[in-house]
């Protein structure tokens, strides 16, 4: 039992914790209030403790009197029609949550975005996945949504200090994600589930008053004396205005090019570079559950690897259960992986970014140079991959062994795989490192050292590899009045939820400045 004599921590099998009657029942005899049968039950949290033989669900819940109803999550109604603009370019995360904060606070967002509406994009994936055609404007990576939007809708993060996690949260379930975030321990949206998500956000944008404009590349910044003056676009239109939230994400790579062209200060920013691991989810389910064969009541399961090698970060990144290998490549020239998993998580794989920190890659100096080592070996990916966007891939015990794969096996990255040695596309640090992390992990987690796994390449977009300077108070850049870096593509976020708390927190920086109150909401 919690401080609360009516919060009550509970660890049940997962029969227990899927039969609320059973829940209320424990509940309430945990909390000595077994008599007081008008008492209702809340799940404030869940989360699964793997490490017990068989697996257990914890539970955090909350007893109630009838009377207390549960707040439902709402957005709106709000008219910001004439209120003071503030353009946002991209409608990615930071972008969209920036711009349902600025409503909130009484700013209108007009939003610029290269890529096409959510459900246009499809087209566009489908093309990637079954003709190796890549549009640079929209993609995985470009598009309405973001990232984010077909490549997971993962919401677990480190960043509880930044901002306001439960607030973003709230407005996810606002335009139609499951409840079950605000109390899963890892909450998980669905790739399948967001679409519908964004559609909801950007209808309640528009019908506040703001605005957003589809299929417009930003080419230019117009600056003046230190000010921003205006923004242009690909087709020459230019658009006056003072506030600019560049929120482009980590894949930008024009934007970032623009800036340093312009002499607006960018800086080099480390990056991580790796692979995608696939395993059969069936092995992860053993290796995790410790059994022959998953309870159906139990999740497929996850996993995260850290581990410290000759003084460098090998780690995971989007561990994807139940998941599919994504190609997230924005130029028709180079293949870059990824993974998203649909909200029931049931295909037959499971796939997650192992990945090297590249400080002992000893790049060139310059704020791009790590943008063009990374270009680099997604383009040689490209080549090995025979020029489509086939990814080069090589079974784990193979690269451990430093041999190359005379077969592979079945693996769910649409456009296909090829066998080729990673040894001669990744560095050799990386490479070395990956070896040395595989075989500890294989000591550590029996199962996860297999030959079925398999390493696809090339995961190289964990983050930018540059960094938008931004001054720590006013979040607007030191260069550049008006101008406001924002989210993954500025170096300050590192996922959806990340990047949603800083698109609400530049909001708020923008609000204060034109004299509106940050404490309404």
């Amino acid at each position: 039992m919690t401080g609360d004599p009516r919060t009550v921590e509970l660890v049940l099998t997962p029969g227990e914790a899927a039969d609320p009657v059973l829940v209320r029942t424990a509940a309430l005899e945990a909390a000595g209030q077994a008599a007081h049968a008008d008492l209702t039950h809340r799940v404030l949290r869940r989360s699964i403790d793997a490490r017990s033989r068989p697996p257990r669900i914890r539970l955090r819940v909350a007893l109630d009197h009838p009377a207390v109803v549960e707040r439902t999550p709402t957005f709106g109604p709000h008219d910001v029609r004439n209120a003071p603009a503030v353009h946002i370019v991209g409608c990615g995360p930071a972008g969209l949550f920036c711009a349902l904060r600025a409503i909130e606070l009484g700013l209108r967002p007009v939003l610029i975005e290269r890529g096409k509406d959510v459900r246009s994009r499809r087209r566009d994936l489908a093309l990637i996945n079954r003709e190796h055609v890549v549009d640079p404007d929209s993609n995985y990576c470009f598009g309405e949504g973001g990232a984010g939007t077909y490549s997971d809708g993962k919401l677990y993060t480190r960043s509880t200090k930044r901002g306001d996690v439960r607030g973003v949260l709230d407005r996810l379930v606002a335009f139609g994600a499951s409840p079950d975030i605000l109390v899963d321990a890892h909450p998980h949206v669905g790739t399948n589930k967001l679409p519908g998500i964004i559609t909801a956000m950007r209808e309640a944008i528009l019908a506040a008053g703001g605005e957003v404009r589809f299929g417009r590349r930003v080419t230019d910044l117009i600056v003046e004396n230190g000010r921003l003056r205006g923004l242009r676009t690909l087709d020459g239109t230019e658009m006056p205005t003072d506030r600019v939230v560049l929120a482009t994400g980590h894949s930008a790579r024009d934007i970032f090019r623009l800036l340093h062209a312009k002499g607006i200060r960018i800086e080099r920013k480390d990056f991580a570079l790796g692979v995608r691991v696939e395993h059969p989810q069936a092995v992860i389910d053993s290796m995790q559950y410790h059994c022959a064969t998953r309870d159906p009541l139990l999740p497929p399961a996850s996993y995260g690897l850290v581990e410290q090698v000759d003084g460098h970060g090998v780690y995971s990144f989007c561990m994807c259960p139940g998941g599919i290998i994504a190609p997230c490549a924005t130029a028709p020239d180079e293949v870059v992986t990824n993974g998203w998993s649909p909200s029931k998580r049931n295909n037959p794989f499971a796939n997650s970014g192992l990945v090297v920190d590249t400080r002992s890659l000893h790049l060139p100096s310059g704020a791009l140079a790590g943008m063009e080592a990374q270009r680099a070996v997604e383009h040689l990916a490209w080549r090995m991959g025979g020029g489509t966007q086939r990814a080069p891939a090589q079974r784990m015990e193979d690269l451990i062994a430093g041999r190359v794969s005379t077969d592979l096996p079945d693996c769910s990255y649409p456009p296909g795989i090829v066998s080729a040695p990673l040894n001669e596309l990744l560095p050799p640090p990386v490479v070395q490192r990956l070896r040395t992390a595989l075989v500890r992990v294989g000591k550590r987690m029996r199962g996860y050292r297999t030959n079925e796994a398999v390493l696809v390449a090339v995961e190289s977009r964990t983050s930018s590899p540059v960094r938008i300077p931004r001054d720590p108070d006013t979040l607007e850049h030191p260069e550049v009045e008006g101008l406001y870096p924002c989210g993954e593509g500025a170096g300050y976020a590192g996922g959806i939820v990340s990047a949603a708390m800083d698109g609400m927190r530049v909001a708020e920086r923008i609000a204060v400045r034109t004299g509106r109150s940050v404490a309404q909401d």
